[in-house]
């Protein structure tokens, strides 16, 4: 597009909404220039670039730095190795690690294989009892309780508790 006032290429475009009428308005660098626009004087490429650098460099300085409490083991050492220290490096560096392991199982976040059958029941009912917990406590939050009850007696009707640990030990 052309400057409105000479035919070199024009660099600011405006759009001005006045009364209701829009009015558009075509600059090269000159007439932006005498009409008080500040130019910048580095291309917008070129600060972009050197935004989207400084930015991963942060970003790999922060990762360097995070170090697991227990053994010292820092984010940049595992990636380079892809194994923790210890245990305590799960919980140390949990928010990138769920992030790696989301994408390298495409998205999947739990276990979706195979139960062994001598679990299989325990496991169903091990979520049932987790789903029933988690919408009471929903419903909780929601302020409805009469649904709360509801879900309550469901639970009592399986024969679990809200509580797991309450449970007492089976014998087989």
């Amino acid at each position: 597009m052309k400057c409105d006032l000479c035919d070199k290429p024009a660099l600011v475009h405006e759009v001005v909404i006045q009364n209701g009428k829009r009015v558009e308005m075509h600059l090269c660098t000159e007439h932006a220039a005498a009409k008080g626009y500040v130019l910048p004087t580095v291309p917008v490429m070129q600060m972009l670039q050197q935004f989207a650098s400084t930015g991963k460099a942060i970003k790999a300085q922060k990762s360097a730095a995070r170090r697991c409490e227990a053994c010292g083991l820092t984010f940049a050492e595992f990636r380079q190795t892809g194994r923790f220290g210890c245990a305590a490096c799960y919980d140390a560096f949990m928010p990138s690690v769920a992030a790696i392991i989301e994408r390298a199982q495409s998205g999947a976040v739990s276990h979706r294989g195979r139960t062994p059958k001598r679990i299989e029941g325990q496991a169903d009912r091990a979520a049932i009892r987790r789903q029933l917990v988690k919408e009471i406590e929903a419903a909780v939050a929601a302020e409805q309780y009469e649904r709360a009850a509801t879900l309550q007696g469901r639970l009592h009707q399986l024969g679990m508790k809200t509580n797991p640990a309450a449970d007492p030990p089976t014998e087989s």
